[in-house]
């Protein structure tokens, strides 16, 4: 599907860092950078913008910072052929830890909240947008909301100057009737501004998911390399470019990535298709449960997780 205002945002750094505390190396992630470049993706989020008081580097990388001489090591000095994103959650960020624009690498900032933070988010959002970023707020977890609540913060995402919101599956609970019934909401509520989705995988349903967004009109498209991300990971990249077929997209560069870097970590952490990500994704639950089940030397006995959660619910 070929659609010139559709834009492609890579995840691979920042979802995936909650898998591993963003402890990749530099060579992992100028890898990455240098292979959404070369495939012309639209926008690489590198991390997360946290303050320094927020999270200690003895526990994270640095790319629950994206500090500006942490990036500057990524990227050089050459001319950027991708834009950059970070993703600030806004009760870890505090506005004068913000740099303005011109003095950042970044491009854009995607503000995360949950529906009842929407009124923080905006606050935040216009903060970012007067320092002369681009700015997307993503309301997560609209799995769990009630339709009034959900209508509330619309309305109130409306009223803003925020010029994109993000429909976002932050459990992998949506099927695609879901995604094209909250797509008509969100562009009945939302005229005038694009429409993102970010699907999680729990059921394998992320990239279908994500071709039901296209369909119904959404733009912004996120994905990360192999799929890799919390939990059950998010869309794939290199199957949403494939889909596209927008002739300024190049796969190899991706298949080359996830060869090199992303096959390997593999080996060290478990995300992507697993029974008890499935399992939290079908009763829409937040997958921390399964996280911990899958970390632990029990991660194979998938029934116990099944009963446990089950009789739980």
């Amino acid at each position: 599907m070929f659609r010139p205002e559709i834009k492609v945002i890579d995840c691979t750094v920042r979802d995936g860092g909650l898998m591993n505390k963003w402890q990749f190396t530099d060579a992992f992630v100028r890898k990455v950078y240098t292979a959404l470049s070369e495939a012309n993706v639209d926008y690489m989020e590198i991390g997360y913008l946290s303050s320094e008081s927020a999270f200690s580097r003895d526990e994270v990388g640095p790319w629950k910072f994206c500090a500006e001489a942490d990036i500057k090591r990524i990227i050089g000095d050459d001319e950027k052929k991708i834009k950059l994103s970070a993703m600030a959650d806004i009760s870890r960020i505090d506005h004068e830890d913000i740099p303005m624009m011109s003095d950042s690498s970044l491009d854009m900032i995607r503000v995360a909240c949950y529906a009842h933070q929407v009124d923080k988010a905006i606050d935040l959002a216009h903060h970012c947008m007067e320092k002369g970023y681009e700015t997307t707020i993503n309301v997560m977890a609209v799995s769990t909301v009630g339709l009034r609540e959900l209508d509330e913060a619309l309305g109130d995402l409306a009223k803003s100057n925020v010029p994109v919101i993000y429909l976002v599956d932050s459990f992998g609970s949506f099927y695609s009737e879901d995604i094209e019934l909250l797509a008509k909401k969100y562009f009945e509520y939302l005229p005038g501004k694009t429409i993102g989705i970010h699907c999680h995988n729990n059921q394998q349903l992320a990239f279908a998911n994500t071709i039901s967004a296209i369909i119904s009109g959404i733009n912004y498209l996120d994905g990360s390399l192999y799929g890799i991300g919390r939990g059950a990971g998010n869309c794939p990249l290199e199957l949403l470019v494939s889909f596209l077929k927008n002739p300024k997209f190049k796969v190899r560069p991706l298949i080359e990535a996830i060869e090199t870097e992303i096959l390997p970590w593999t080996e060290k952490i478990n995300w992507g298709y697993y029974i008890p990500y499935m399992v939290t994704g079908t009763l829409n639950q937040h997958p921390r449960t399964a996280m911990t089940h899958m970390e632990s030397d029990q991660k194979n006995n998938v029934v116990q997780f099944f009963d446990q959660i089950t009789n739980a619910h």
